[in-house]
């Protein structure tokens, strides 16, 4: 793509911020800044929807006694089974007999001191997601705006 045919089209994912992308210039690549572009927001705006529609059906499996509240976390995390594994230590074969709930009532404090530092949250939160409000605090997009604009 020549550097003058890259797409300024403001994108709201962007948040207001830019993004370097290459292009050329006399046969030369170069490197320039864009606001955004229209086809790859509207992918990311559909990723993020399927993100969370998985991370309510993930909710309704735990609120119906299917799954445990690691499995909502995961997702709502935006995790998946080999990188939760990784973060907390765990082997995957474990991370997914965790999601069993008569297993993870029976966690070692230890095992939920993993998890609840992998979501950055607490025990309490990580054991009853839907009790005390935990799925309103420390929400990952709060998270990484505070993250990136400290």
């Amino acid at each position: 793509m020549k550097i003058d045919d890259i797409p300024q089209d403001d994108s709201k994912t962007y948040h207001g911020h830019r993004k370097v992308i290459y292009g050329t210039r006399n046969g030369h690549y170069e490197a320039a800044t864009s606001t955004g572009w229209q086809d790859e927001a509207y992918a990311t705006e559909q990723a993020v929807a399927d993100l969370d529609e998985q991370t309510e059906q993930a909710r309704r499996a735990v609120l119906n006694g299917e799954r445990s509240p690691l499995y909502y976390y995961m997702y709502r995390y935006r995790h998946d089974e080999a990188s939760l594994a990784q973060v907390t230590g765990l082997w995957r074969w474990q991370v997914r007999r965790h999601f069993r709930p008569e297993i993870f009532a029976k966690l070692p404090l230890k095992t939920l001191e993993k998890y609840a530092q992998a979501f950055q949250i607490g025990i309490d939160d990580l054991r009853r997601p839907f009790d005390s409000n935990a799925c309103l605090k420390n929400k990952p997009s709060d998270r990484h705006n505070r993250n990136n604009h400290d």
